[in-house]
């Protein structure tokens, strides 16, 4: 489930949620309300905290009413007496949620309603007006509806006295604020609880995924690469998931590259160290010969001279490959690219490979298979060194027979294909598909006389692969090898 899609349900439960369950709550309270107030009042009927408050004010005045009635007609004259008022006064407020006025001829002689809610003289109906179960509804000072019920008498000396029983809503207050302290107790539990749960809703769906987010992070700081981060969620989160892993796969490519390369350099360092030595040695060798005096001829002094050349000439080719290997490896080879004519350029580059081949008693072949006006686009210097480079391979590992090197081009539709083969001794099945690779080496014994660093053919690999061309090899033990590589045809607006 998406992340947002989440966020949404606990939106709308936040909304509805709690107006759902505090609408059940009110109607259960309601209900248990009536039901109570019912019991206790002895009411029927369905009972409101509001609109059935004028219901509740009845009541209550009937209650007191008899009450009232019978403390009048017992003795009139305590009906007059303030002193005794003051406390039946004080009883009917507790039992009853009503208070008295009392009014003698045109005298309030007893208003035990407080000042809150007092009503004005003026405001009392006159004598005789009302029968004693007639509800009179008025509104006090404070704004709050009361019920007036007169009870007319006669005192001892003949004054005509009317007690008023006077039944407000504040008899009601307490039932009523008991609901509603209720009903906000019930609201904030509901809200506490719809809370807690989309809390525990979201901290399940969010919070653990971030913490082994969090422990994965460790894990890369520490250098741990290895460890796959899995998710199988759908979401945001899990889109996040597979960033981080896809990150981490990267850090681990890269780190194992890394140790690649750094191995790579150090087994580079090692065989330039061997194979320098060589060259070195003979040089050194030759050159105390002279001083020595042991050639002690012309012809012999011509001979050390002319190896010592040889000698200087090898140190300074496999400096010149380490050099470009470095270029290329770092893809700071300035290529300049040109449409060259392909007879012509394979026709100049054989006759100078078939010379220095027929000096080294190795035979050499060149055929070419396509038409005259056959373009590439490459670059001459670097195309030349990938022809030079594999022949020079091919004579590095040539058998004890007399070697044959063989150059083809060849169409290949849109793509001109040259093969370079050679009547060596070959390369394994095993050796075959890492001959390309840098610092590989068919012949790990270090045989001094095949000198190089080991990075020729991946330098040819490099440069056509920069070309746009595809380059590989075929062998069998003993009988020779094939190198192949193709690049594709340059055909002018295209």
């Amino acid at each position: 489930m998406k992340l947002k899609t989440r966020l949404t349900i606990s939106f709308l439960i936040i909304i509805f949620v709690p107006v759902l369950l505090g609408s059940a709550t009110l109607i259960f309270l309601h209900a248990m309300e009536n039901a109570g107030e019912g019991k206790e009042y002895d009411i029927s009927g369905n009972l409101a905290w509001s609109d059935n408050s004028i219901k509740l004010l009845v009541h209550y005045a009937n209650l007191e009413q008899n009450k009232v009635t019978n403390y009048i007609k017992l003795d009139t004259a305590r009906a007059v007496n303030v002193s005794d008022l003051v406390d039946f006064n004080e009883k009917i407020r507790k039992e009853g949620y009503s208070y008295l006025m009392v009014r003698e001829g045109r005298r309030l002689i007893f208003d035990g309603s407080g000042k809150d809610h007092s009503i004005q003289l003026s405001e009392l109906p006159s004598y005789g007006a009302n029968s004693e179960t007639d509800n009179i509804l008025l509104y006090l000072k404070s704004g709050r509806p009361a019920l007036l019920r007169q009870i007319d008498f006669i005192s001892p000396v003949g004054e005509y006295c009317t007690a008023f029983l006077v039944t407000t809503s504040s008899t009601i207050m307490p039932e009523t604020r008991r609901i509603y302290v209720d009903m906000m107790i019930s609201i904030l539990m509901i809200l506490f609880i719809t809370a807690v749960v989309l809390v525990g809703f979201i901290y399940k769906s969010i919070v653990p995924r971030i913490r082994e987010l969090s422990q994965a992070a460790d894990e890369i700081r520490e250098g741990n690469l290895d460890k796959p981060l899995k998710s199988s969620y759908n979401d945001e989160i899990g889109e996040l998931y597979s960033a981080f892993e896809d990150m981490r796969q990267r850090l681990s490519r890269t780190a194992k590259e890394k140790t690649k390369s750094e191995e790579e350099q150090k087994i580079l360092i090692s065989n330039i160290a061997h194979d320098l030595k060589t060259p070195i040695t003979a040089v050194k060798g030759y050159a105390e010969g002279l001083i020595d005096g042991v050639a002690n001829t012309p012809e012999k002094r011509d001979q050390y001279m002319k190896t010592i050349l040889a000698k200087a000439n090898e140190m300074n080719s496999l400096i010149n490959e380490l050099t470009l290997y470095s270029r290329i490896d770092t893809d700071r080879v300035p290529y300049n690219f040109t449409p060259i004519n392909v007879s012509d350029f394979f026709l100049d580059c054989s006759e100078e490979i078939g010379m220095d081949l027929k000096n080294q008693g190795i035979t050499f072949f060149y055929y070419n298979y396509t038409d005259d006006g056959t373009m590439i686009v490459a670059d001459p210097e670097q195309l030349e060194r990938v022809v030079h480079n594999i022949i020079s391979n091919s004579v590095k590992y040539m058998a004890d027979r007399p070697g044959v090197i063989t150059l083809r081009v060849k169409d290949a539709g849109g793509f001109v294909q040259v093969e370079i083969s050679d009547n060596g001794r070959g390369i394994s099945p095993e050796a075959l598909p890492h001959i390309f690779e840098r610092m590989y080496r068919a012949d790990s014994s270090r045989n001094s006389k095949i000198s190089g660093s080991g990075i020729g053919l991946s330098i040819v690999k490099k440069i056509v692969e920069d070309h746009g061309g595809s380059i590989w090899a075929s062998s069998k033990v003993d009988v020779g090898t094939v190198i192949y590589f193709v690049l594709r045809k340059y055909e002018e607006g295209k």
